[in-house]
């Protein structure tokens, strides 16, 4: 969809102190000895935009690829959608879709909820995403995939990061609302924090990705992040209801990270930000935060005792040691 009609709002600049001034220097000489391929960052600190900075591939004025940051909007839209008494959490996921199931289905997908959904705990095994990609994707029914995959557990109690569980969140907001998730989104959210020009691919079936596939600017995400700093509030209007972003950023269940099972998790949950615990399609972190995260390195960082938000952009593999770094150079100076 193109915005361009609508205003930009720009967040508030303000001052860096000089500890923050010293660890934003100190944090990116880091970054290029580490050899990281950063392509954004930019703090927020009570309200206001006080150090950024575009690197290598980052443009202020370009919409990044996401990833998996893109779960956290399409979990806000079910939160709307929550809101609005379209669905509940609670809701069976096979009501839904009745001319996707497979000819059998076991108790587990019939006890299957949105909450299930929502926390990464459909009762796959393992994840089914990759299933969609391929040479006959553009014939592939993705929620046929999707209810095909085996449901090994009951709902709510094992946790697997599943992208594809992430597009059947799609489909129900496009299902109840008769509205693509990205449109839905757009006079609720988007023209309220002033984001234009947003995009997200579709699947076949013309659902946005949901898992996947959103495209905004390093801006946009610091007003997201921002949002959900100030429990769903922007300049005195309720955008999101509070009590979704609380459930939101609770932990919900124990996580792990994305392809990994518990027996093979050896390093200790104190030095993972994989491991502190998942709520509605975010991670919770260390040093009491939370975060909407992307493969490659894409974060919003929520940092409520610091009052604080970090966002980057990036095409980094080792997502630990980049948010390590934040932690050790940025985060001391915002407390």
């Amino acid at each position: 969809m193109s915005n361009n009609n609508d205003i930009t709002q720009s967040l508030p600049r303000g001052e860096a102190s000089d500890a923050l001034d010293e660890a934003f220097d100190n944090y990116l000489k880091a970054v290029e000895k580490c050899g990281e391929d950063l392509h954004s960052i930019m703090i927020v600190k009570d309200g206001k935009v006080v150090k950024e900075k575009w690197l290598g591939e980052g443009d202020r004025n370009k919409p990044h690829i996401l990833y998996s940051v893109s779960k956290t909007f399409t979990a806000t839209a079910v939160g709307l959608a929550v809101a609005e008494g379209r669905l509940k959490v609670s809701d069976k996921v096979i009501d839904f879709f009745p001319d996707k199931l497979p000819a059998q289905i076991n108790q587990n997908l019939k006890d299957l909820e949105v909450r299930h959904l929502l926390t990464m705990s459909s009762g796959h095994d393992v994840d089914p995403t990759m299933k969609v990609y391929g040479n006959d994707t553009c014939r592939t029914d993705w929620l046929e995939v999707f209810f095909a995959h085996p449901f090994e557990h009951k709902p709510g109690t094992f946790f697997v990061y599943n992208s594809l569980g992430t597009y059947v969140l799609s489909a129900i907001v496009q299902k109840v609302t008769g509205e693509k998730v990205l449109d839905y989104l757009y006079p609720r959210l988007f023209r309220p924090l002033g984001i234009v020009d947003v995009t997200w691919d579709e699947s076949p079936q013309g659902i946005n990705c949901g898992g996947w596939g959103l495209y905004l600017k390093t801006e946009d995400l610091a007003k997201m992040g921002q949002l959900f700093l100030q429990k769903g509030n922007w300049h005195g209007e309720q955008i999101i209801p509070e009590s979704w972003v609380i459930d939101a950023t609770t932990s919900k269940i124990e996580s792990l990270p994305a392809g990994t099972r518990r027996e093979w998790v050896k390093v200790k949950a104190e030095d993972s930000d994989w491991l502190q615990g998942y709520g509605y399609q975010m991670w919770r972190c260390r040093h009491k935060g939370v975060r909407a995260d992307g493969s490659d390195g894409q974060y919003i960082i929520i940092l409520p005792e610091e009052n604080s938000v970090i966002v980057t952009t990036a095409q980094i593999g080792d997502m630990q040691e980049e948010i390590n770094l934040i932690w050790e150079y940025l985060l001391p100076a915002l407390q």
